[in-house]
């Protein structure tokens, strides 16, 4: 049983004259997940956003690190079984789908 308590995610974009970064962190709490969208371009002020998820939206969540130790996992096996599929959160912060 692995669990996602927390995850950071950074993207900086090196363009002049406005160089933007976005940053987005996942949190998990009692209640279920909350995903902080911030997105600074140059000077401006930061803008976030931020989206809550109830644990049950979020049953079989796969983000990054879990992805990455479940394809490790596969891979070992050498098996892959069909219609695999995850709930999983984008780059955006809005629920999907993960298709192995």
């Amino acid at each position: 049983q692995l669990e996602t308590l927390e995850q950071e995610e950074q993207e900086c974009v090196e363009l002049r004259p406005h160089p933007t970064e976005k940053r987005t962190h996942i949190v998990s709490h009692q209640h279920g997940m909350t995903v902080t969208k911030t997105l600074q371009e140059g000077e401006a002020e930061p803008q976030c956003q931020s989206f809550c998820y109830s644990r049950a939206k979020l049953r079989g969540l796969l983000l990054e690190g879990a992805s990455l130790l479940l394809l490790r996992v596969l891979a070992r096996r050498q098996t892959m079984p069909a219609d695999l599929v995850f709930p999983a959160i984008n780059t955006e912060g809005d629920l999907c789908t993960s298709s192995y």
